[in-house]
């Protein structure tokens, strides 16, 4: 792991207060040598287990605190795990997801084939012209910054962006249209959003589900580092 100190802070503090914990929860977890927290949400409408760095927090209800108590973390980070732990209350959908982070900012040479573009209406274009499940999945135009590549002709084919999550993280995403994907598009308006969000001070956050090969490539080829998991289900 070659992020800087600071960084694995930030990101801790982050999931901290996301996951309902103290800000000092991972390092004092850390350095009582505990492996796993875990917080008790009767009221959470989904069980959720994040394994980021060396600590692992499991957050639901008391029933599933109780069910996973010997399970091992890298059994708990499997979405199949969870939904067998889950079963009895219809445990379902979501599942699990590799985290990935950077401190590195990339040169970025300019696109020969588009322009960024701003214009959160070129982002609807790139949306338009995917199929609903991409959409769904990355959400692009619900993102507090867009960016999108537009030809000469003026046709949106690839956008990114992102949302700020607890003030410090830029929490990505992008999507390509079908007809020019594997061209290097999602990398490059996905390196002009890190950029952006670097500028702004903030700590850029890449998801990938475990099994989007395409979506994990576009990490690595970023200078992205996986430091965790999520791994989540729904609750009936």
């Amino acid at each position: 792991m070659t992020l800087e100190p600071t960084t694995i802070a930030i990101i801790e503090l982050a999931w901290a207060r996301l996951l309902g914990l103290a800000d000092d929860a991972f390092p004092n977890a850390r350095k009582d040598g505990l492996e796993r927290i875990t917080r008790v949400d009767e009221d959470a409408r989904t069980v959720t287990f994040v394994k980021l760095f060396d600590v692992g927090v499991l957050v639901g209800p008391q029933w599933a605190i109780d069910a996973a108590a010997n399970i091992d973390d890298e059994s708990l980070a499997r979405h199949s795990t969870m939904l067998d732990l889950t079963h009895d209350h219809d445990g379902h959908g979501l599942g699990a997801a590799a985290l990935y982070y950077s401190d590195v900012l990339l040169e970025i040479d300019p696109s020969e084939v588009a322009a960024v573009s701003r214009n959160p209406g070129h982002c609807a274009e790139v949306e338009g012209q995917c199929p609903p499940d991409d959409v769904n999945e990355v959400g692009l135009t619900s993102f507090d910054e867009q960016f999108a590549l537009v030809t000469d002709s003026g046709q949106a084919i690839a956008g990114a962006g992102y949302n700020i999550w607890e003030g410090i993280l830029a929490h990505l995403g992008s999507l390509v249209t079908p007809e020019l994907r594997r061209q290097g598009l999602a990398t490059y308006v996905t390196a002009v959003a890190v950029e952006e969000a670097m500028a702004s001070g903030l700590v850029p956050q890449w998801r990938a589900r475990l099994d989007n090969d395409a979506s994990r490539a576009t990490a690595a080829k970023l200078g992205f580092e996986q430091a965790g998991t999520q791994t989540t289900v729904l609750l009936a």
